[in-house]
């Protein structure tokens, strides 16, 4: 019988076109935007998130926006 061709992986740390498109790692931010339970947007400081969180709530009053603080694990609804 022939043998089969050994398959090996791509998994050498600094090649990063091993990965699939899609799969990156997404860049830990401190403040979460979050829009009915789902993450909209990821940022450093509290104050932007909390203006991008109220136009969102000004245009859509029905929706509940949150603000998630990962390192404190506090969770701020934002009311206009």
């Amino acid at each position: 019988m022939l043998a089969r061709p050994k398959l090996e992986r791509p998994d050498r740390p600094g090649d990063e076109s091993a990965r699939p498109k899609g799969q990156a790692r997404p860049v830990e931010e401190r403040y979460l935007l979050r829009v009915d339970g789902q993450i909209k947007r990821a940022l450093n400081s509290k104050e932007p998130a909390v203006i991008a969180g109220t136009e969102i709530k000004k245009r859509y009053p029905v929706v509940l926006v949150t603000v998630v603080d990962t390192q404190e694990h506090v969770t701020e609804i934002i009311n206009y």
